[in-house]
């Protein structure tokens, strides 16, 4: 990027020296970087972590390591996928990760479903395990289930033994979402979706929500929670920032909850790595598949991105710098 602003308009593809790997950092040869909608308000300069252009975006990536600064635990060779350094993001064939963050891949597990697991399944992990304290046999309501962040937590939930209604926008993406384990799925463009999943509890409500879209939503979901439910905020892909008038959380004694995974990483980096055994373990045992919908090259990287802004693409989409253009995963 050499400069802020639309991804699809602003990025360029130019060859630059492989950078050092200064002290607590490694470099790595690329294998897999995901797409993800922080990448394109980080290109905008509107994402909490705000990168000075010039800098090539990719907040994650997944690879071998080529080259480990000083003090850090890795060795050339080795296989890992963590955060991507300023200003060497993952969309490139070389880019520098923080080693404190980062992890290694186990041999079982290619680089491409680590990096697919990677930000999305560790949401979900946070949201439910720490955040919603997740009890088996409650149900829950996944908003934008066909995309990469929901079927995560579709399958997450699924695996945690609890009831999943998954909510998305047409009938293509209900097919996605009904693939991914979803018990009940609702297409809100051609339903009412309060209607059918208070029909479909008896009247009852979702015990916890799980929301990475906010907008237009917000205030059906927040009526659709059972008494004591969970309102987990992941993010805002719908454009509007919500809000949940306080009174209302009285009436059914129910919580707003934010789920921000990569706030754990310095602050409580031993549960960071627990989470990635426990995903790791479901990923290697079948227990989670993660759908990797496209895999693509520098070509058709910046029209991935804003078919990604529009919630046209489904599953995860991940770029591969040997690949020159989109190819079926």
């Amino acid at each position: 990027m050499p400069r802020l602003g639309d991804p699809r308009r602003e990025l360029e593809a130019v060859e630059l020296s492989p950078p050092e790997a200064p002290p607590g950092s490694v470099r790595i040869r690329v294998d897999a970087s995901d797409l993800n909608f922080a990448d394109i308000l980080q290109c905008q300069g509107s994402y909490q972590v705000k990168w000075t252009p010039p800098f090539t975006p990719g907040m994650v990536a997944a690879g071998v390591v080529e080259a480990a600064g000083a003090g850090t635990a890795f060795a050339a060779g080795e296989r890992v996928v963590g955060p991507t350094v300023e200003p060497n993001g993952g969309f490139a064939e070389q880019c520098m990760l923080l080693a404190e963050q980062s992890h290694r891949i186990p041999a079982a597990i290619s680089s491409r479903a680590a990096m697919a697991v990677h930000i999305t399944y560790a949401t979900a992990w946070f949201a439910f395990h720490r955040r919603a304290h997740l009890v088996a046999g409650e149900s829950i309501l996944v908003l934008a289930a066909a995309g990469g962040v929901g079927t995560a937590a579709v399958q997450m939930a699924r695996a945690h033994g609890c009831w999943v209604i998954g909510a998305v926008g047409g009938s293509a993406k209900a097919e996605v979402a009904t693939r991914a384990g979803a018990d009940l799925v609702i297409d809100y463009e051609a339903d009412d979706l309060y209607r059918r999943v208070m029909d479909a509890t008896d009247g009852r409500g979702v015990d916890v929500v799980y929301d990475p879209v906010g907008g237009r939503h917000f205030d059906t979901v927040r009526r659709l929670l059972a008494w004591e439910g969970r309102l987990l905020v992941i993010g805002f892909a719908g454009g509007e920032i919500p809000a949940a008038p306080a009174n209302h959380l009285l009436v059914k004694n129910y919580s707003v909850v934010g789920v921000h995974m990569g706030g754990y990483r310095e602050r409580d980096p031993e549960l960071v790595a627990q989470c990635y055994a426990d995903v790791y373990r479901q990923l290697a045992d079948g227990t989670i598949k993660p759908l990797i919908s496209e895999v693509v090259g520098f070509d058709a990287l910046p029209d991935a991105l804003e078919r990604l802004g529009a919630r046209k693409t489904v599953g995860r989409v991940l770029f591969d710098p040997s690949r020159g253009s989109s190819v079926s995963a």
